[in-house]
C-alpha cells in the first residue's frame, strides 16, 4: 500500500506543483503559444503560423474598428480579435486578462446597493429634466411633423 502511495505522489507531484514564472495562477492558463504541437515542432512553420493568426486577428481587430461608427458590435469584434491574437501572442493574452479583470471589477461595482441606487436617481432626474424640456419645447413652439410643415 506505501508503494502504491509513494508511486501516486511522483505522478501527482510535479502536476501539482507551482507553475513557471510567467505562468498561469488563479484558476488561468499559462501564457504562450497554443499552436499544435506539430506546428511547434518546425520552426518556419510556426513562424508561418503566427503570421496567419495575426493577420486573421488583424482583419477581425480591423472590422471591429470600422464598426465603431457604423451599425454593429464594434467592441465585441475587437475583443474577438484579441482573442484570436491571444491564442498565440503573449501580449494579447495578457491585454485580455488585464480587460477580464477591469471588466470583472466594473461589474461587481455596479451590481453594489448603493451604486445602483444612486445610478436609477440620476437616471430619473435625468429623464425628468429631459421630459420637461420637451414639453416646454412642445408647448412653446407646437408639436408639427417634418411631412406637414408648410415652407
Amino acid at each position: 500500500m506505501n508503494a502504491e502511495s509513494n508511486e501516486r505522489e511522483e505522478v501527482v507531484g510535479p502536476a501539482t506543483a507551482e507553475p513557471a514564472e510567467g505562468g498561469a495562477t488563479g484558476g488561468e492558463r499559462e501564457l504562450g503559444s497554443r499552436a499544435p504541437q506539430v506546428v511547434k515542432r518546425y520552426r518556419t512553420l510556426h513562424l508561418s503560423w503566427q503570421v496567419g493568426v495575426f493577420v486573421i486577428g488583424l482583419a477581425v481587430v480591423a472590422a471591429g474598428v470600422v464598426m465603431l461608427p457604423l451599425p454593429g458590435p464594434g467592441w465585441l469584434v475587437i475583443f474577438g480579435g484579441m482573442a484570436i491574437w491571444a491564442t498565440e501572442f503573449v501580449w494579447a493574452q495578457l491585454v485580455l486578462r488585464w480587460t477580464k479583470r477591469k471588466v470583472t471589477e466594473a461589474a461587481q461595482k455596479a451590481l453594489d446597493p448603493r451604486v445602483r441606487r444612486r445610478n436609477l436617481i440620476l437616471t430619473t432626474v435625468g429623464l425628468v429634466i429631459v421630459a420637461v424640456l420637451v414639453g416646454i419645447y412642445v408647448w412653446k413652439f407646437g408639436m408639427a411633423m417634418p411631412w406637414n410643415i408648410d415652407e
